[in-house]
């Protein structure tokens, strides 16, 4: 990368390492594990810019975050701080689209880690998913990147087909109303006959006492 590009790509890979610092655990050998690699790549940033090896090092601390239990909703808040920054030189553009992509890769990957049972659930990360990816594939068609415009909508096909294969078998979700306040084991005792799947009226719901749900809310269909 030339010089003058890697200098602008520095406060864009700065940036998103922060974003992603903010996430990490105060405490703990991962936490500090993830302090560590992150300080040393913002420390040889702009000669990792320049010798075009920043890479592997900013996809290990990604991965690194992943397997520590970063949520989907964190590494999209690390997308939309990355998205933020206009660099204006054509190497500085690729740093933060390829930043982007990785951070939609590791929410790819959580999302292939997560055990739904909620179809409210998956239903929320497809309209984020797509709401992530249409901006950026917007931006590299813009800049005429054919290729990784491809790589993008590949992988935006691939989360929303697994999440459509993950909501299928769930069942079909349903409203309901009643006139006084329950508990969630009078609610699934009289919806489903059975008190025993009170958790799933708690889960649906965002219940945080069962014993204070509220009056009206989904259900599952059966």
């Amino acid at each position: 990368m030339f010089k003058d590009h890697a200098v602008e790509a520095v406060p864009v890979v700065v940036g998103t390492l922060n974003a992603l610092l903010r996430w990490a655990p105060a405490r703990g050998r991962d936490g500090a594990d993830l302090r560590s690699r992150v300080g040393m790549i913002q420390a040889e940033a702009e000669r990792l810019l320049f010798n075009d090896a920043i890479g592997p090092p900013i996809a290990q601390a990604f991965g690194l975050a992943v397997d520590m239990g970063i949520g989907v909703a964190e590494i999209d808040e690390i997308r939309r701080v990355t998205a933020t920054y206009q660099p204006i030189t054509s190497g500085a553009i690729v740093v933060k689209h390829c930043l982007i992509q990785l951070a939609l890769v590791s929410i790819g990957r959580v999302i292939a880690f997560t055990k739904y049972r909620s179809r409210q659930d998956v239903e929320a990360k497809k309209a984020l998913i797509n709401e992530s990816f249409s901006a950026i594939a917007e931006a590299v068609a813009d800049q005429m990147d054919a290729m990784t415009y491809r790589a993008i909508v590949a992988l935006h096909a691939a989360i929303s087909f697994y999440l459509i294969e993950t909501a299928r078998p769930l069942p079909q979700m349903m409203r309901y109303r009643f006139n006084i306040t329950m508990t969630t084991l009078q609610i699934a005792y009289r919806l489903y006959a059975n008190a025993g799947r009170a958790d799933e009226i708690r889960y649906e719901n965002r219940v945080v006492h069962p014993a204070f749900a509220r009056s009206s809310g989904v259900a599952l269909s059966a």
